[in-house]
């Protein structure tokens, strides 16, 4: 998959992650190691204490719709600009989708997490700072960055878990797969990118979806990360037009 380049929104959310990671990598990442008669009070376990069931670690296309579903997929929020917005585009086209989430994102906006979900929409770990480069990284730091997010995204979420893990960039290894795996989160690919972070308009995104649907069910969209007006204006175009090719909208299989 393309990595994504450029973005320096996603430089400071490195900043900031790499600081929640530092600290919570101690307590959080390793909890199932701690000691019980040492009377420490691991926070991923209070956040979700029961074993979730293991999925597939194969990164995961198509749709629970079948051959005619389509997955939306929104990553790098929650906005409080953007997610709003939407949520009320797909309420009124009657869509849900897979919000990918960064997790000082789910963090800092923990009410849009949870209208996320009461929405009927699915949520995907994104990692805690969006580092495209942590396929280059140690399996410790890829631990740090996929467990925190999943513990940050369920305490925001008010104890729902991330079905499904996105890395940056595509930037996935087979250890990253497996654990994301591991924790119940299938890993989660896309077959269309509508490149809105880049802002080549709304028109092209639209062909950009029209012409490449083919290629399989899964769309890349964004609600964060810089101005969303372009995609907003393409979903309301997409979501009517795949409807009309008798395409239904579905989440990707687990």
């Amino acid at each position: 998959m393309a990595k994504h380049k450029g973005r320096g929104w996603h430089s400071k959310l490195l900043a900031a992650g790499l600081g929640v990671t530092a600290l919570a990598a101690a307590t959080s990442v390793w909890t199932a190691q701690a000691d019980p008669a040492g009377g420490r009070q691991p926070q991923a376990q209070a956040a979700a204490p029961e074993t979730p069931a293991k999925v597939s670690a194969e990164i995961a296309h198509a749709s629970d719709r079948g051959d005619r579903g389509v997955n939306i997929t929104i990553d790098d929020g929650p906005d409080p600009a953007w997610t709003p917005q939407v949520l009320q585009l797909l309420k009124d086209n009657g869509v849900k989708a897979t919000f990918c989430m960064v997790g000082t994102q789910a963090k800092a906006y923990p009410d849009l997490v949870k209208k996320v979900v009461a929405g009927g929409h699915r949520l995907c770990d994104h990692t805690v700072s969006h580092d495209t480069t942590m396929d280059t990284k140690s399996e410790a730091y890829q631990s740090q960055q996929i467990l925190d997010a999943e513990r940050m995204i369920t305490e925001a979420s008010g104890g729902v878990r991330p079905a499904y893990y996105r890395a940056p960039g595509g930037a996935f290894t087979p250890y990253s797969r497996q654990l994301a795996a591991s924790r119940g989160m299938r890993p989660l690919g896309w077959n269309v990118d509508t490149k809105d972070f880049e802002h080549p308009g709304a028109d092209t995104m639209v062909e950009t979806v029209k012409t490449e649907i083919s290629n399989g069910p899964t769309i890349l969209f964004h609600d964060a990360g810089g101005e969303r007006s372009q995609t907003l204006e393409a979903l309301r175009e997409v979501l009517p037009w795949l409807k009309e090719q008798g395409y239904t909208f579905g989440f990707p299989v687990r």
